[in-house]
């Protein structure tokens, strides 16, 4: 393979292409047909070591043929070159060593006083009030380790209202909006709204858009909510050659969670948030069922730190457990994530003499604040970047699932290029418990996610005067409080105070 560096200008835009809400499709008149692949695309191929795509051209279809150029003809290939180049070279090589992260970086829990709670939380109200905070929810994945083709938010983890955590997470917007517009509002309350905006993939596009709006956007305003598409590269053999998916098309896969900016900023949705007056990004994964949308809390803490980037942990469990970890890389370097397979065993069971704590305890549970102003400078940044991870997968080819490797870029990328990053521990039971593998798994599960919502929501209503009957034991059941009554437990004296609740069941308005 060549240097494409001359060819750069002729070039595709090295932005994957995004859609928003509308959608606009230009039709394209199709070529006459043809007999042989374009001799100009054959030769580009063959100076990227790619030619074989065409090896199967004449048992093609004249309708095969046309969509095998169209589907090669929409890549960018001086930029993937670099990225499969830089990617592939950079294994094996030696990276910087790590050092545990400063224990003064951290908010801890321990650490807060109720001043700085209160503090923070009218401080996020607020900034909510004033339209400066949006949202950005991952959602590019299909629920196939959970057993559905759905995309993967569209899942009923069995919660006793039956919402998917789609909806649980609008419904917690719309809780939010409305105790912005209470606690701050002065006079009559005047609407709050919190723009969402959610990332799909290709595979996930269409029937997400679907999904909600036959649901009426769960009570939200549907201009409130702008959708858009992560990119793709064609996932690759171990010396770099592309998989065929079928004769004529090539096997792709998402670019990544840390795709994101680069689809925002092609989407132009980081000028829409600018012009909207958002400063303040909260950003996080479809697949925690108790994640805290647009926290108050946390947005508050960001904006006192005044810092670039922030992001909420909890404390690893034990030292085998197999989360990625905040670390500073190199000396006195950035705050960056490793995962678990970096740690040896020495590191991973070390123990801060201090503290009593790991020394690397802080995992990365893909809950992030950004201000806007540096996500542009990231989406320009990882744009550039031509190292992206590599992950060794089974790939769809035409012969069957082969090992093949998948290019993809996290979001945690992104810390390696703030000028600060603030660290906020959270509760594992209160705002992690996510759905990632199906029941009857070790962890992660949806039975594991349903028991961790019925658990707490159990402590905020007896918490608030209210009693329990049931009929299995407790540890096996619980109730269930609608996020439209109650963001994190508050306000439920008037629902639940003297009243008995039979366990398992819904709280709601």
């Amino acid at each position: 393979m060549r240097d494409p560096s001359m060819e750069r200008e002729n070039g595709a835009s090295d932005s994957t292409a995004a859609t928003t809400t509308t959608t606009t499709t230009t039709e394209i008149a199709s070529p006459p047909p043809m007999n042989s692949p374009r001799q100009a695309l054959v030769e580009r191929l063959k100076d990227y070591g790619q030619e074989d795509v065409f090896a199967l051209w004449d048992e093609l279809s004249p309708e095969e043929r046309e969509f095998l150029v169209r589907d090669i003809e929409s890549l960018d290939l001086p930029r993937i070159d670099r990225i499969i180049r830089c990617s592939l070279h950079s294994q094996g090589l030696p990276v910087a060593a790590i050092e545990p992260v400063p224990e003064n970086w951290v908010s801890t829990v321990d650490g807060r006083t109720m001043e700085d709670r209160e503090k923070w939380w009218k401080m996020g109200l607020k900034t909510i009030y004033e339209g400066k905070l949006g949202v950005v929810l991952l959602s590019g994945g299909q629920g196939t380790r959970l057993g559905i083709s759905d995309p993967k938010g569209c899942f009923n983890i069995g919660l006793p209202s039956g919402k998917s955590l789609f909806q649980i997470q609008a419904e917690r917007i719309l809780c939010i909006q409305r105790l912005a517009a209470q606690v701050v509002g002065e006079g009559p309350t005047r609407p709050v709204t919190i723009h969402w905006y959610i990332m799909t993939s290709p595979f996930t596009d269409e029937a997400t858009r679907k999904y909600f709006s036959s649901h009426k956007y769960f009570g939200l305003e549907p201009d409130q909510i702008s959708f858009f598409q992560q990119g793709t590269l064609p996932c690759i053999s171990k010396d770099g050659k592309f998989i065929m998916e079928t004769p004529f098309s090539l096997a792709k896969a998402p670019d990544g969670n840390g795709g994101v900016y680069g689809a925002l900023k092609s989407s132009r949705l980081l000028e829409d948030m600018a012009s909207r007056g958002i400063k303040y990004v909260d950003c996080y994964g479809v697949d925690n069922v108790m994640v805290r949308v647009a926290d108050p809390t946390f947005l508050g803490y960001f904006i006192d730190k005044g810092a670039a980037s922030a992001a909420k942990v909890v404390r690893k469990a034990y030292p085998q457990e197999q989360v990625g970890v905040f670390v500073r890389r190199g000396k006195g370097g950035p705050l960056t994530v490793v995962e678990y397979s970096e740690l040896d065993q020495s590191m991973a069971s070390a123990i801060n003499q201090r503290t009593g704590r790991l020394q690397y305890c802080w995992s990365n549970v893909c809950l992030h604040m950004f201000t806007l102003d540096f996500i542009n400078q990231v989406a320009t940044g990882l744009e550039k970047d031509s190292v992206y991870h590599l992950a060794e997968k089974k790939i769809p080819s035409m012969n069957g699932y082969t090992m093949g490797l998948k290019l993809e870029q996290f979001i945690f990328d992104s810390f390696l290029y703030a000028p600060s990053t603030a660290l906020f521990e959270v509760l594992r039971e209160e705002e992690f418990a996510p759905v990632k593998n199906v029941n009857g798994s070790n962890f992660d599960t949806p039975e594991s996610a349903r028991l961790s919502v019925l658990r707490l929501h159990t402590r905020w209503v007896i918490a608030a005067g209210g009693f329990l009957t049931h009929s299995v034991p407790l540890y096996a059941t619980g109730v269930e409080v609608s996020p439209l009554c109650s963001y994190a437990g508050e306000n439920l004296e008037a629902i639940c105070r003297g009243r008995t609740f039979h366990a398992p069941c819904e709280i709601s308005l």
